[in-house]
C-alpha cells in the first residue's frame, strides 16, 4: 500500500477544515470516465461526513489517452486563480460528455473569467508547473491510474464505490477516536 509522498499544503485545492480528522486526497483527470463516475460518489461521501472530512483534489491528466484533460486542468487552475476552482471543477465533471474547447470557454464565461486569459493560459501552459507538480507527486506516491485516492496519507486500495470509500474513512475515524 502506497503512501502520499507530498503532504497537503495551502497550494492544494481543499474543501473542509485542516482540523478534520480524515483527509481524502484524489488524483483525478477531467476526461477520465472513471473519474466522472467517481465525482458524484465523492460528493455523497463529502455530504455524509461533513466537517469530519477534508477533501483535496490533485491533477493527474493522462494526456496520452485524454487529450482534453490537460487543457481542462489549465482551465480549472485559471478559475482557481480567480477563486472559482470548485465551480469550474464541478462544471467540468458535470459536463464531461462535452469536454473540449467550447465547454471550457462556456464555463469560463459563466464564471466571469476572461476568454483571452483562458486562451493564453492554455496556449502557454501557464499552470503547467502546478499540474505537473501534482502529477509527479502522484507518481512518487504510487499513482498509476485515475481516480486514485489516499485516506490520511495511505493509498486506498479498494474501489471508489460509495461503500468502499465510506468504510475506509470510517476506519480512519475509529483510529482517530482511539488516539
Amino acid at each position: 500500500m502506497g503512501t502520499l509522498k507530498v503532504p497537503v499544503t495551502q497550494h492544494d485545492h481543499i474543501l473542509g477544515s485542516a482540523d478534520a480528522p480524515v483527509t481524502l486526497v484524489e488524483y483525478g483527470d477531467y476526461e477520465c470516465p472513471y473519474c466522472g463516475d467517481a465525482y458524484p460518489i465523492v460528493n455523497r461521501v463529502l455530504q455524509r461526513f461533513g466537517p469530519t472530512l477534508r477533501y483535496v483534489f490533485r491533477h493527474f491528466p493522462l494526456t496520452q489517452v485524454h487529450p482534453d484533460a490537460e487543457p481542462a486542468a489549465e482551465c480549472a487552475e485559471l478559475a482557481g486563480a480567480h477563486k472559482h476552482f470548485w465551480e469550474m471543477h464541478d462544471g467540468l465533471y458535470k459536463n464531461q460528455d462535452r469536454l473540449g474547447p467550447a465547454l471550457l470557454f462556456a464555463l469560463a464565461e459563466a464564471l466571469g473569467l476572461s476568454q483571452s486569459e483562458l486562451r493564453d493560459a492554455i496556449a502557454t501552459e501557464k499552470y503547467a508547473p502546478k499540474i505537473k507538480g501534482d502529477f509527479l507527486g502522484g507518481v512518487r506516491s504510487g499513482v498509476n491510474g485515475t481516480p486514485s485516492f489516499f485516506v490520511n496519507g495511505r493509498q486506498h486500495e479498494g474501489g471508489f464505490e460509495f461503500a468502499h470509500l465510506v468504510a475506509a474513512i470510517e476506519q480512519h475515524l475509529r483510529t482517530a477516536a482511539r488516539s
